[in-house]
């Protein structure tokens, strides 16, 4: 069988992109319009064409040329901010046109499947009808399985976090995807402990390209999901925790695990559960907000980028920004690539594993 080429829309970081690679997918051509949130996207993902372009302004005659003549599938979080729970669902925000020019895209590529995903306030009632003129556009031609909200860590995730997806494929197809083949995937979720304990063993071995760079010793004992987002090496970046003032070190050594700060806000995490949603903060252009980092189950700090990482389910050898607020955004608008992995899975035991039955 020929390699099945897709192509990342919005593409940030690339969490997307790693379930895609994962589920043993090519990407072809990731595209973004922010250079900052993509900006290490080529350093995890050399063998993919990276465009800066606005979607909005792209065709899909455009992305097939560079994507050599054929694209698969098509994959993508269109923006979220005028959608969210927590953010001011305004419907003027021109990001909320974005979903349209996706399925745009789709309609114009026709590729064999594609994914979309977004937060789960899209569903909403004042929301839902921009769901459904956006998916008018393709809704002819595509079978279309959801939309469906579902939550990274009952797919094997260390935090919850909930996520409304839209898969679609081709009618002319001879081959289905069924809401039973995602939730084949399903696994339990993990603990903060397994995912974050082993980083407090690691050594600073000094800076790299302007980024924190640390080593794990090879000796210890870590769970099943460490063990499986280590590099080789056991090198990583994004690791140097916030200096707080004595103040608030006082005041985060008083919260209990699972507690809540009630002056800033920020979630205390229990070893033995799973982090909440990592959220992004906004970029310049919407005010340079930070957004609550949660508190360290033991010590009286935020967590690092690389503990909000490995949370998320991005492997050690993964490159984000060595500025810890940009890398912080790149992990909070990212789909977890465990949750990614898990759709992809499914549909590539759907649409091209030769020996399933059709």
């Amino acid at each position: 069988m020929r390699p099945v080429k897709l192509v990342d829309l919005f593409c940030g970081a690339g969490g997307f992109s790693l379930g895609a690679h994962l589920a043993g997918f090519n990407v072809a051509v990731a595209v973004d319009n922010d250079p900052i949130l993509s900006s290490s996207y080529s350093a995890n993902f050399a063998d993919t064409r990276l465009l800066t372009r606005d979607v909005s302004s792209l065709s899909g005659v455009e992305l097939l040329k560079a994507a050599g003549g054929s694209i698969d599938g098509i994959f993508g979080g269109p923006p979220c901010q005028g959608f969210s729970d927590i953010g001011r669902r305004d419907k003027d925000d021109p990001r909320r046109q974005l979903l349209g020019h996706f399925f745009r895209i789709v309609k114009e590529v026709e590729p064999s499947f594609f994914v979309m995903e977004n937060v789960r306030g899209l569903a909403n009632s004042d929301a839902r009808n921009v769901l459904d003129e956006a998916l008018a556009q393709v809704s002819g031609r595509y079978e279309l399985l959801g939309p469906h909200i579902w939550d990274a860590a009952a797919f094997g995730a260390a935090t919850k976090r909930q996520r409304l997806f839209v898969v679609g494929y081709r009618k002319d197809l001879q081959a289905m995807v069924t809401l039973e083949d995602v939730e084949r995937q399903r696994c339990p979720p993990v603990t903060v402990r397994a995912a974050i304990d082993d980083l407090g063993c690691a050594s600073e071995l000094g800076e790299v390209d302007g980024f924190d760079t640390w080593k794990l010793p090879p000796t210890r004992s870590v769970s099943k999901y460490a063990r499986g987002l280590r590099a080789a090496n056991g090198c990583f970046t994004g690791h140097r925790p916030t200096l707080h003032t004595p103040k608030v070190v006082q005041r985060f050594q008083s919260i209990p695990h699972g507690g809540m700060d009630k002056i800033g806000r920020h979630p205390r995490l229990s070893w033995e559960g799973q982090c909440p949603t990592l959220r992004a903060g906004t970029g310049s252009d919407k005010g340079s907000y930070q957004s609550v980092r949660p508190i360290h189950p033991d010590e009286p700090r935020v967590i690092t980028a690389r503990e909000a990482a490995r949370l998320q389910g991005f492997p050690d050898w993964h490159l984000f920004h060595p500025t810890v607020w940009h890398s912080f955004r790149m992990i909070g608008n990212s789909v977890s690539p465990i949750m990614a992995r898990a759709i992809f899975t499914a549909i590539r035991t759907a649409l091209y594993d030769e020996t399933r039955p059709r």
